[in-house]
């Protein structure tokens, strides 16, 4: 459990960043629709990736002994950057959600639309694969922190589709994504802190 919670923790903290993913899935959510396959294909798609990183760069951990210090380091610095562009969003305000087009679409266009802004979305990859999968080289039980942060993507995306209707409101005001950006960004640079102390 050492290392479940602070897989599951880290994962949860990356996903909560409001993208454009994120914010489909409220979207979706927000209007009843196709709500179970959206969450699915979202946590399955970040199963995919996580385990790929954790698998991937445990190995290249154990193989090459300077990787994890030079990763522990590259990943310390992406966090310090990630944080900043939250707290400057946070700082500049003026995001809101806004649920328009109201008309229902197809399960396979929406599943498609979904898939390409999950897998073509390059900072999926910094978050999931390279990310996750060099900070779970830090740990003895990486599978753990795998299993952690597979068990937030799951817990999130769910909680967020179905519970898009009670976040809509919440998120229809600039002043809440600046709240959310600001605690984001102090939890990347807490991590990065810890990296860089480890």
């Amino acid at each position: 459990m050492t290392a479940f919670f602070p897989g599951f923790a880290l994962g949860l903290t990356l996903i909560l960043a409001i993208g454009a993913q994120n914010a489909f899935v409220l979207r979706q959510g927000m209007r009843l629709q196709h709500v179970f396959w959206v969450c699915l294909t979202c946590a399955l798609s970040d199963a995919v990736l996580i385990a790929a990183g954790v698998a991937g760069f445990g190995a290249l951990a154990v193989a090459v002994p300077w990787f994890e210090a030079v990763m522990r380091f590259g990943g310390a610095a992406f966090l310090i950057w990630y944080g900043f562009q939250n707290a400057w969003s946070a700082w500049q305000g003026g995001h809101a959600l806004s649920v328009d087009g109201t008309a229902p679409t197809s399960l396979r266009r929406t599943i498609l639309t979904l898939l390409a802004l999950t897998w073509l979305n390059p900072h999926v990859y910094l978050d999931t694969v390279v990310l996750l999968g060099s900070i779970a080289a830090q740990y003895d039980n990486r599978f753990a922190f795998g299993l952690g942060a597979v068990s937030s993507s799951f817990f999130f995306f769910f909680s967020l589709g179905y519970g898009a209707r009670l976040l809509g409101p919440f998120f229809s005001k600039p002043r809440s994504w600046q709240i959310l950006d600001g605690v984001i960004a102090l939890t990347m640079w807490a991590i990065a802190l810890k990296l860089l102390l480890m």
